[in-house]
């Protein structure tokens, strides 16, 4: 626990939604991917998991898998119904070997699946032609499914923001800040109207148990009408500032957590969009700058997105 005490001027906040009591040893309130790092258990799976947020989510290479993936599974599910039924319940075969009249119910299966139905091979049986008709119902309410999933993932609005790996806490304006910076690394995806809200987390021994304090942490600047360049956000730490005294061993102690969370109105899609991230102690380093991430040129000014998270000695 830390021997020094809290700055009593910073108003504690209570309205975080997280917990103040229960030590997470280490771990952290936000993953810096702006996830809660939160797990739920005591109800069963499927009550807690969602698909549609899930299939939103995935990277886009895994919901291409995923699709594809599926798309050959119902249709071998739906094969080995027809192969059960009897290749008798069909006509139009070409192939005479068992694993060619397979291969033929597997297209036929893809066919009537997608409702292309091309037609050389086609139900006579009352059974084959039944099945067929669930699957090609199955098929048109699977591709609406998929339809809207992939419009979700294309339109769904985002503020696609992109953070520092580190924070710093450095020598600015003849005191100490603490800063990181963010852009938006969408070409034409300037924000308008941005808010940052920075709120900090530090463990500390209150009556000899261990508990959780937030703080809002005042910056220089939480608000501006557009970014189409990045932001560097600063907290000054200075007397109101509940960081103000504290060594980076001090800081160590506290478990420290800087939580941040970023909106904005994004034109592109015309929505008011945010973003969340976060900050433990151990992405916090001491002493540095950050390095200019644009240059002037003939043709205008060039932001280099790659700079976002370089930073320097201050010497």
């Amino acid at each position: 626990m830390p021997v020094k005490e809290i700055n009593p001027v910073p108003k504690v906040n209570n309205d975080t939604g997280f917990s103040t009591t229960g030590v997470i040893n280490g771990s952290r309130f936000i993953n810096r991917d702006g996830t809660f790092n939160l797990h739920k258990k005591g109800w069963p799976f499927w009550e807690r998991f969602s698909i549609f947020y899930t299939m939103l989510s995935l990277p886009l290479w895994q919901f291409i898998v995923i699709i594809i993936l599926f798309f050959f599974s119902i249709n071998l599910a739906y094969t080995v119904i027809y192969w059960l039924i009897g290749a008798d319940q069909f006509m139009g075969f070409v192939a005479t070997t068992p694993v060619g009249i397979f291969k033929e119910l597997y297209f036929f299966s893809t066919e009537t699946f997608t409702t292309v139905g091309y037609g050389r091979v086609n139900p006579v049986g009352d059974a084959a032609n039944l099945v067929a008709a669930i699957e090609a119902m199955s098929g048109f309410l699977s591709f609406a499914l998929a339809t809207g999933l992939i419009y979700g993932r294309f339109a769904r609005p985002r503020a696609h923001l992109a953070f520092s790996d580190d924070a710093l806490i450095a020598p600015y304006r003849n005191k100490m800040a603490l800063m990181f910076r963010f852009v938006c690394y969408k070409q034409n995806h300037a924000l308008t109207d941005v808010t940052v809200l920075v709120t900090l987390a530090m463990l500390i021994n209150e009556d000899g148990k261990p508990v959780y304090k937030y703080y809002n942490l005042p910056l220089e600047r939480s608000k501006i009408e557009n970014m189409p360049m990045n932001w560097t956000v600063v907290h000054p730490i200075d007397e109101n500032s509940p960081l103000y005294g504290f060594t980076k061993e001090d800081l160590a102690t506290t478990d420290m957590e800087v939580y941040v969370l970023v909106r904005g109105f994004n034109e592109v899609y015309g929505n008011t969009v945010q973003q969340r991230t976060s900050y433990t102690y151990h992405e916090i380093a001491y002493n540095r700058k950050f390095i200019s991430m644009f240059h002037e040129t003939a043709g205008g000014t060039v932001l280099e997105l790659h700079k976002l998270s370089k930073h320097e000695e201050v010497i």
